[in-house]
């Protein structure tokens, strides 16, 4: 068999659709496709049965899904374990953050350290859903959780607190009604669902945003109050705070790889510098 056809095997069987899998691969579709029906053709298998909700493998898939994971768990150990022989950093290097961290108050810090190592090209991949360190989608995660995996090396560099937050000239007008907060409805993440949940009781929300640079936006457009990490709302002069940050929403942001890369010169690297940097703008994350 081609490793080459097992990893594509792997993006379909795990994504349970062949588009899904070649935006992982960075692939066509047609291209995924074709080949997934020219690998059946040569084992002799049929690995996939076509549901109205994309593809589900078949027993024969099964067993193969199986067999390529072992195969992949030591073709990531003997990469780690290559990787691990690096000394200076240089290469590639896949770093996971969300996007409201990434584009905001995380940029510089990724700018300096792409100028202080030339040598290792940065690859940037804004996502608010988990990419597997283990199945090696990236390199570096940078995630806020209060319970990092316990399969994955870890850092916590600093503490996100965070607030109540809405525009100033609706925050003005609620105080001098007396009247309760509108809340906007908010499906980002579990924790601000559940916070928002905790403080807005039975309220209907008349608006429902699932990104925090959503909820940034329409706060700023007078639509109510809501919960929003201090480095966002502190920094942004069209919000102000409607009170102040609660210890139970603290979080910590972690900076995690898999433990295969915990000897690579240019992930070492870039986890001091982004500990160092990140540790510096503590006062940033937590709102003082």
């Amino acid at each position: 068999m081609n490793w080459d056809d097992l990893r594509l095997f792997l993006a379909v069987a795990r994504s349970g659709s062949i588009s899904s899998g070649a935006r992982q691969l960075g692939l066509q579709h047609s291209t995924v496709s074709r080949r997934m029906r020219r690998f059946e053709q040569d084992i002799g298998a049929r690995l996939f049965d076509k549901v109205p909700t994309g593809y589900e493998l078949t027993a024969a898939g099964g067993h193969l899904l199986e067999a390529a994971e072992r195969m992949e768990r030591e073709v990531l150990a003997v990469d780690g374990s290559l990787a691990g022989s690096d000394h200076q950093p240089s290469g590639p290097l896949r770093v996971t953050a969300i996007d409201n961290m990434a584009t905001t108050v995380l940029m510089p810090m990724f700018v300096g350290f792409s100028r202080a190592f030339p040598e290792v090209t940065l690859h940037l991949m804004v996502s608010n859903s988990d990419l597997s360190l283990a199945q090696r989608e990236a390199d570096v995660a940078i995630r806020m959780t209060n319970t990092p995996p316990e399969t994955l090396v870890g850092r916590r560099a600093a503490t996100v607190s965070s607030a109540v937050y809405g525009s100033p000239s609706y925050l003005a007008a609620l105080r001098a009604s007396g009247e309760q907060p509108q809340w906007l409805g908010v499906d980002c993440c579990v924790f601000h669902r559940s916070w928002t949940r905790q403080v807005c009781g039975e309220q209907t929300p008349q608006l429902v945003v699932d990104d925090t640079l959503l909820t940034q936006a329409a706060l700023r457009e007078g639509m109510g109050v809501s919960i929003l990490p201090c480095f966002m709302g502190d920094a942004d002069p069209g919000l102000a705070r409607f009170s102040d940050p609660r210890p139970e929403w603290d979080l910590g942001l972690w900076i995690l790889l898999h433990p295969d890369l915990k000897r690579t010169a240019r992930v070492l690297a870039f986890r001091d510098y982004m500990t160092e940097a990140i540790t510096a703008k503590q006062p940033v994350f937590s709102g003082v």
